[in-house]
């Protein structure tokens, strides 16, 4: 999804707005910083393409990586919902929670170990 945000921000009044009718107001926020949501989305990206591979070929820094991302964006729900008043952020809460209690279980930690 960032990488679709970065490129609705790159080709604005593409076929990519249309996305943004659930999230005006984000849309909004990332075109007010230019260049710098732009980089935004695609730094984001790359790191999430960087997990995904990493957990994919059962790398423990792939683990790390996504653990780190799942955390940073949890952190950044309750301020979305306090600042934005969006309380539908909250959501990401128990999505990252389950997420990163499944990375730390005996199963995907035996994966990781056997890939090494």
């Amino acid at each position: 999804m960032s990488a679709l945000a970065a490129l609705s921000l790159v080709f604005p009044g593409s076929g990519w707005q249309r996305m943004w009718s659930l999230n005006p107001r984000g849309h909004e926020g990332l075109a007010a910083l230019g260049l710098f949501g732009i980089w935004l989305m695609t730094t984001g990206s790359v790191a999430c393409l960087a997990a995904a591979l990493g957990l994919w070929h059962g790398r423990a820094w792939g683990g790390q990586l996504a653990a780190i991302l799942l955390v940073t964006n949890a952190a950044g729900d309750p301020l979305n919902a306090v600042f934005a008043r969006d309380p539908r952020s909250l959501i990401g809460l128990p999505v990252a929670g389950a997420i990163l209690y499944y990375l730390r279980t005996d199963r995907v930690r035996a994966f990781f170990e056997a890939a090494r």
